[in-house]
């Protein structure tokens, strides 16, 4: 019996590390989105989907390593990620706007 679960265990180690690996070719390929993106709103869904992986990662580091400790921080990462993502998106539209009255006014 004790075999059995080793073997689940190490199972379970191998599809951990191979989700992590696929997790942080995502992290690149939208880390290229926000920096190459051709528009804004381009730029901020690649920053937010960057935030969601990371907590996702997080998550799987907390089962993988066994410490609880990494829940709470993917939670407090969640709710600054997700401030974050307000904070640009009110900044960007602010700038649309002002954009968008400059050029009324020059009509």
């Amino acid at each position: 019996m004790g075999k059995e679960i080793q073997g689940l265990n190490e199972a379970y180690h191998i599809l951990f590390v191979a989700v992590l690996v696929i997790l942080a070719i995502m992290i690149i390929l939208c880390l290229i989105r926000a920096i190459k993106g051709p528009r804004v709103a381009d730029r901020i869904v690649a920053t937010n989907m960057m935030g969601t992986i990371v907590m996702v990662i997080i998550a799987i580091l907390a089962i993988m390593l066994g410490e609880g400790y990494l829940v709470d921080i993917c939670l407090i990462y969640a709710l600054i990620s997700f401030l974050a993502v307000i904070v640009l998106t009110k900044v960007y539209m602010g700038v649309y706007l002002e954009k968008k009255q400059k050029e009324k006014r020059e009509e």
